[in-house]
Formats: C-alpha cells, structure tokens, sequence
C-alpha cells in the first residue's frame, strides 16, 4: 500500500445556506494531494456550494474548511458565471492568473512560453490574441483550464469541466 498524500483541504461540518434556501447540510471532505475527486449530483444539490466553500469563494453558515495555509489553486467555474462582455484576449486571460510577478503590467519571455505551451497543450495554438468572446463553447472552456493551469496549482477546482466539449477534448482534460 503506498503512502496517502498531504491533506491539502479538509471539510468539516460545512453548512452552507443563501437566505433561506439550503445548499449543503453537515459535509464531511477531505482531499489529498494525490486525489481525483468526481462530486456528482442532480442540479441545484450544492456541487458548485461545496467547491466555492473549499476554495473559500463562500462562507460556510456553519461548519470549517481547513485549507493547506501556501495552498496555490486554480479554478475553472461555469461557463454561465463569466462575463464576456469584458474586451480580453486568450493570452491577456492566462496572464491575470501569473503565479508569480503580478506586481508588473508586462508578461516576461518564460510567461509568454507558458502561454504558448499551455494553449499547444490544449489545442488552442493560434488563438492567443483573439477575444474571448469570439471563441466556441469547447474553445472557451479549455482558455478557461489552461487559465487555472498557469499559477501551477496544487488544487485544480473545475465546475462543469466537460461542458461545451466534444467527446476527444473531454478525454484530454479529464487526463491532464
């Protein structure tokens, strides 16, 4: 049996209500380094409640979520909960999630590489300086993963990662 890896989230008890709709009762998570986690269920069940609260998007009512204290993670929300009216192309998109020099306007040769590969990786060569809002759905969607992939996380969140992508993109981005 080989060794677990280190406790990089642990959910506690966590209750989250919005007004008086409940989202989520009394839930118990713990994730891992080495984990691969599926939270399925029927719309409206708290999936997207429970990962807004672990990456502490959303206060708990009651309950705690511990989380690693130099946890880096990248997100991937819904496609619906992001503004396109906002004039970005799909380099300038990657770039806001730098890991490291946020403090300077310009992208260094080894970010603009990053870029370069991370859109290579995901099928997304040529289309650095093209607006979001011009992108496919699937086009969008993979921005929207290699955006989360730029700061090298140790915890990857995706809501609805697969939505909008065909069959053989599904495949790439559930083995990256």
């Amino acid at each position: 049996m080989r060794p677990k890896g280190e406790t990089l989230v642990a959910v506690e008890g966590l209750t989250v209500r919005y007004g008086r709709t409940t989202a989520l009762v009394d839930v118990d998570l713990s994730l891992r380094s080495d984990d691969f986690v599926g939270v399925v269920g029927p719309s409206g069940a708290g999936k997207t409640s429970l990962l807004r609260a672990v990456l502490g998007l959303v206060r708990p009512t009651s309950g705690r979520v511990h989380r690693r204290a130099d946890l880096r993670a990248g997100y991937v929300p819904q496609i619906g909960a992001v503004d396109l009216t906002f004039p970005l192309t799909v380099a300038e998109c990657l770039l806001l999630a730098r890991a490291r020099r946020r403090n300077l306007p310009w992208a260094t040769r080894s970010e603009r590489d990053q870029v370069d590969g991370l859109l290579d990786r995901l099928r997304l060569s040529g289309l650095a300086d093209r607006h979001l809002r011009d992108l496919s759905g699937g086009q969008l969607q993979r921005v929207f993963i290699a955006r989360a992939l730029m700061s090298d996380p140790q915890l990857l969140v995706l809501d609805e990662p697969t939505s909008g992508i065909d069959v053989s993109t599904r495949h790439e981005v559930l083995h990256l």
